[in-house]
């Protein structure tokens, strides 16, 4: 299957280009990317969330509107609306704001593409919804890294790892089924945004499979992601928007790492 790319084509880096140059940008955008950030510990309701768990709940509480009806799906003429988690942290909050809402729950299978040698920062993303692939990468970043050095397929092999290992996903998380998001109100979950690359390629992977409606849910995500988001769903809910915040992990007291056990689980869970 092939990624639907939605990138650029830019010229390649010049050859004489030094690693201390790449790393410098490289380094220049990490801090770009964690100075713009402070998360306010100010009070108990707009402090860190328990766990992703508990993001759900509040999450659930603001998406009532679209808890399942008595004639929804089987018997009814109208199938519930479908609530989607991004691999991996996002299935555990979409897992919850699911059996708050009675709603069936299933995973969007996605991967950042992280900088070679600086992989917290993301060029882009790629995400899978019903067989179709689509991506997202940050235009102006592409053109910085090229032209301090990094090469066209230096980053071209991160985006074939990742590739790989969204194939991989799919075939754990969904065995061969497919989510079904066909004229369907789908609420797509994650963790939170820092970004918005997982969540944009994400959203692009659903549209193209035929949704009715995109919901996005995040826990927590700047202002300025969240505006740039709700230009490409019908509904943003975010209850927690800092001015900044130095990394998603920090609007949560625990937030442990997604095994690809515990997705399974709560997948199987839902039934």
């Amino acid at each position: 299957m092939q990624v639907a790319w939605a990138g650029i084509s830019p010229a390649h880096a010049p050859a004489a280009a030094t690693t201390s140059v790449r790393h410098r940008v490289a380094d220049e955008v990490l801090r770009a990317h964690t100075e713009a950030m402070a998360w306010p510990y100010g009070d108990a309701e707009h402090g860190p969330y328990a766990d992703r768990a508990a993001a759900g709940r509040v999450l659930a509480a603001e998406l009532g509107d679209y808890a399942a009806s008595p004639d929804a799906g089987a018997g009814g003429t109208t199938a519930p609306a479908l609530v989607l988690g991004l691999s991996r942290g996002g299935v555990a909050v979409a897992a919850e704001v699911a059996r708050v809402l009675s709603l069936p729950l299933d995973v969007v299978p996605a991967r950042k593409l992280g900088i070679p040698g600086h992989e917290e920062v993301a060029f882009g993303a790629i995400a899978a919804c019903d067989g179709v692939r689509r991506s997202d990468v940050d235009r102006p970043l592409m053109r910085r890294l090229l032209a301090s050095g990094f090469t066209e397929s230096g980053l071209d092999r991160v985006r074939e790892r990742e590739a790989a290992e969204l194939e991989r996903q799919e075939r754990l998380y969904l065995a061969g089924r497919s989510q079904n998001v066909l004229g369907r109100i789908v609420v797509v979950c994650d963790d939170g945004a820092a970004t918005g690359d997982t969540a944009r390629a994400a959203i692009a992977a659903v549209r193209a499979a035929g949704a009715s409606a995109v919901v996005l849910a995040l826990p927590v995500a700047p202002p300025s992601v969240v505006r740039d988001l709700a230009a490409l769903v019908d509904r943003v809910v975010c209850p927690r928007q800092p001015h900044g915040f130095r990394s998603v992990g920090g609007a949560y007291i625990s937030f442990p790492q997604c095994s690809d056990e515990e997705v399974m689980g709560l997948l199987a869970a839902r039934g």
